[in-house]
């Protein structure tokens, strides 16, 4: 729970009761969660304007969390899609609640049956940076062929934004630090540069689609990369907050543009996860996993800018 914004430790553990499980809802008893991001993001309110959405003088939502995989316990009024026992996975930004043992929304919500042979952790992981990057590769609207740069190709958007253009068909070279490159490499990408020898802006291949997944870059420095009609699209908002801004002027012209899609997700996105990670085209990474009570550490380790993957919380022995 936090009950402030702030730092990591402003983030403590409590015991509450369980949620109240209501007609078309479902309860689930969570097995694994991540920190990432946005939890991040949400917990220090950064950047400020955040505080329209989370809470002005403090979070409404207490508990944040917004990947989870366990199991359903209970089943609301009115519920036909699970039952009890059912592995489940999904995904709750806005109301977050996550890391917690227990978790109730609807069951028409971001939420589905497991992949099968996923472990908890493995499902718990594959939402939050997955569903970025299929918003900007659908937005892109990349297609077999196409050359596409992914920009931090080691994190949870990046490295699946990597596997999910490599799928599609197109060319990939992944940009990431030195200890992943063959990391990179191994998740499907053609070329792999690695930043800290090499700026990747300087590189003379020209690409239909620069997808910055850390949002460390921008427009400026990565035009020269892009072909005519070429693409820059980013995760973040961008130095001032221009990268709105130029996706709105961009649309005006057809030259080079920005692009900066807003993420949506609902219960086919879950299912459509699912049919990636079951026939082979995604697998999320989990760069480390921590206990519960350890959750502190997970968000220093988070914030600290190099975890690859997902850092997953464990809140059950099986997960």
């Amino acid at each position: 729970m936090y009950t402030r914004y702030g730092p990591p430790d402003v983030v403590r553990v409590e015991e509450v009761g369980r949620p109240a499980v209501r007609a078309g809802q479902v309860l689930v008893r969570v097995h694994a969660t991540t920190v990432n991001r946005t939890d991040c993001a949400c917990r220090a309110a950064k950047p400020f304007f955040m505080r329209l959405f989370t809470g002005l003088t403090g979070p409404r939502a207490t508990v944040l969390g917004n990947e989870f995989a366990g199991v359903v316990d209970e089943v609301g009024a009115g519920v036909r899609s699970f039952e009890v026992g059912d592995r489940v996975f999904g995904y709750i930004e806005g109301p977050f609640g996550a890391h917690a043992d227990y978790l109730s929304l609807p069951a028409t919500g971001s939420i589905a049956t497991m992949p099968a042979h996923s472990t908890f952790a493995e499902a718990a992981s594959s939402t939050e940076g997955a569903h970025y990057a299929l918003a900007q590769v659908r937005a892109a609207k990349i297609t077999a062929g196409q050359d596409v740069l992914v920009y931090g190709a080691s994190g949870a958007i990046g490295s699946a934004a990597v596997q999910l253009v490599k799928g599609l068909g197109a060319v990939v070279t992944a940009v990431c630090g030195t200890a992943n490159v063959e990391l990179v490499r191994g998740l499907g990408a053609d070329r792999v540069v690695d930043y800290q020898l090499e700026d990747f802006t300087a590189d003379s291949q020209a690409y239909d689609v620069v997808l910055d997944a850390v949002g460390k870059s921008s427009f400026g420095r990565c035009r020269p990369l892009l072909k005519p009609g070429g693409i820059y699209i980013s995760t973040e908002l961008g130095r001032r907050a221009e990268n709105p801004f130029l996706a709105l002027v961009g649309s005006l012209h057809s030259g080079t543009r920005v692009m900066f899609p807003i993420p949506t997700h609902d219960q086919a996105m879950i299912v459509f996860i699912r049919g990636l990670i079951e026939s082979g085209t995604f697998t999320a990474v989990v760069d480390r996993t921590y206990p519960l009570d350890r959750i502190v550490d997970a968000y220093r380790y988070v914030e600290t800018g190099q975890k690859t993957g997902s850092v997953v919380i464990s809140l059950t022995d099986q997960a």
